[in-house]
């Protein structure tokens, strides 16, 4: 396989991938889980049903306060934008007969999130008597755009039904996932590389760039990672998906748009920081170095300078969309953006062919559903110098990483 039909196969799986994680149209969809728990049915109502005395057993519940008949408010200790404790209003209906107790919960109001996020929520919550305790059933019914936040919150439902287990047993419900330990994403790391060994070759060549391709992505991550705690993140942290990357999350929602684009951009902007140590450090060392630090380049100039172009879901449009206002004014930056990145393609030999099929690709998926998560309140606006910083900081990033590309290309194959 030529590395062109590898580099396009690989770029094609992940663009598929990105479009089944975020934006494919699932639809109404309900998770369906069972577990039987060693208790009776009216002591596991009361830590299950939001009405029920126990219902802040979660580390996660801080308080459980009835409003009024049928209304609970919940306090969480995920924190909002500003900081606070996140709460939510929940309207609660209860049912009891000889075949067990029912509980059907909706969110009337969010601290955080506006109401249409939970317009299509719904969650039941059934039990019934079984020989040794208890079975609890819930179901959690919702629509889903991407498959993404379908399997986020299938893992939160089992976590939960393994916290609750453990606070019968223990009294304790605080259960570390592992998918968070270090040790976790350092095996998705070694995975992710593995999986892009075949697209270069089962070759110790093709092993050294796929390794040197995981290592942008970690650095990519890093970038993401530290835009968050300089904003004052508290719990951050990197989920690595092979083959497909890694994601950085935040450890609560945005609170300006000026956050927004200097997270999005960090991830290219930390990377862009050592485009000039790398050059210069290529220029003292010898042939079998200096040509692994030319590959380095090249790989971690085209990953992030992908990652740049103003499509909606990459990092690129993220930073442009809170920058320019108008959409006029967005359109002509994209318009310069994406000018700018093809030009780095011309530069560095791309047929033409492939350069307008690739802009046309990335066209139709700047078409994709905009949607997202609404918050309650708008994000707090830029200022005028805030606009020119991000500017500024996303063309510089576009221009050190083009750089590194030609800079490369130039010594490998020039």
């Amino acid at each position: 396989m030529s590395t062109w039909l590898s580099v396009i196969l690989l770029l094609a799986i992940n663009l598929g991938l990105i479009w089944l994680l975020i934006a494919a149209p699932v639809g109404r969809r309900t998770l369906h889980l069972t577990r039987v728990f060693p208790a009776p049915p009216g002591r596991i109502a009361a830590l299950v049903s939001p009405l029920g005395a126990e219902a802040d057993w979660h580390p996660s519940v801080l308080a459980s306060e009835p409003l009024s008949p049928g209304r609970v408010r919940q306090t969480f200790s995920h924190p909002d934008r500003r900081g606070n404790p996140i709460t939510r209003t929940l309207a609660v209906h209860e049912a009891a007969d000889a075949d067990g107790i029912a509980c059907e919960t909706r969110v009337v109001e969010d601290s955080a999130l506006d109401a249409s996020f939970w317009r299509n929520y719904v969650e039941r919550r059934f039990l019934r008597p079984v020989p040794g305790g208890t079975a609890l059933t819930v179901e959690q019914t919702d629509r889903y755009r991407g498959i993404a936040f379908l399997l986020f919150r299938y893992i939160q439902l089992r976590r939960e039904m393994k916290a609750l287990d453990q606070w019968l047993e223990t009294g304790s419900g605080e259960v570390r996932g592992i998918l968070e330990r270090p040790v976790t994403q350092a095996g998705l790391a070694v995975l992710s590389t593995l999986l892009l060994w075949p697209f270069f070759g089962l070759t110790a060549r093709g092993l050294l760039l796929s390794t040197l391709l995981t290592l942008a992505i970690v650095l990519h991550e890093f970038g993401h990672m530290a835009a968050y705690r300089a904003f004052g993140h508290q719990k951050v942290r990197m989920i690595f998906v092979p083959l497909l990357g890694g994601v950085a999350v935040g450890g609560r929602p945005y609170n300006s748009r000026f956050e927004v684009a200097v997270c999005a951009l960090m991830g290219a902007g930390m990377s862009a920081f050592l485009v000039p140590p790398l050059i210069a450090l290529h220029d003292v060392c010898g042939q079998a170095a200096g040509t692994v630090i030319l590959v380095f380049l090249l790989i971690l100039g085209a990953f992030n300078l992908l990652n740049l172009l103003p499509m909606h879901r990459f990092d690129g449009g993220q930073v442009l969309r809170q920058v320019f206002s108008s959409r006029t004014a967005l359109l002509a930056a994209s318009f310069l953006v994406t000018l700018a990145i093809l030009w780095v393609g011309w530069r560095i030999g791309v047929p033409v062919l492939l350069l307008i099929a690739g802009l046309a690709v990335f066209t139709v998926l700047s078409l994709i559903g905009a949607g997202g998560v609404k918050p309650r309140r708008a994000l707090d606006p830029m200022t005028a110098p805030q606009r020119l910083l991000a500017g500024f900081g996303l063309y510089a990033a576009i221009a050190l990483h083009g750089h590194a590309i030609v800079y490369a290309c130039e010594r490998l194959f020039g």
